[in-house]
């Protein structure tokens, strides 16, 4: 089952170990500084085409982000 507190806490991991805002999350996937608070929290998840976005950013695996394995 998928769990958006586990995703919020890996983007959230990933974001700081790379150095960047969430505004420059929120500028890559097109949303607001807001909105990738919400995601990071685990109040909302994201569509398929920006997991890949973010996927490929942090060059971790969809699998990874989900939850479903913990190695990036």
């Amino acid at each position: 089952m998928f769990e958006k507190k586990i995703f919020g806490q890996r983007l959230l991991l990933l974001r700081k170990k790379k150095g960047v805002t969430q505004t420059d999350i929120g500028t890559l996937l097109g949303i607001t500084q807001t909105q990738v608070g919400d995601m990071e929290r685990g109040n909302s998840a994201t569509t398929m085409s920006r997991l890949y976005l973010l996927c490929d950013y942090f060059n971790v695996s969809a699998d990874y982000l989900l939850g479903r394995s913990d190695t990036p």
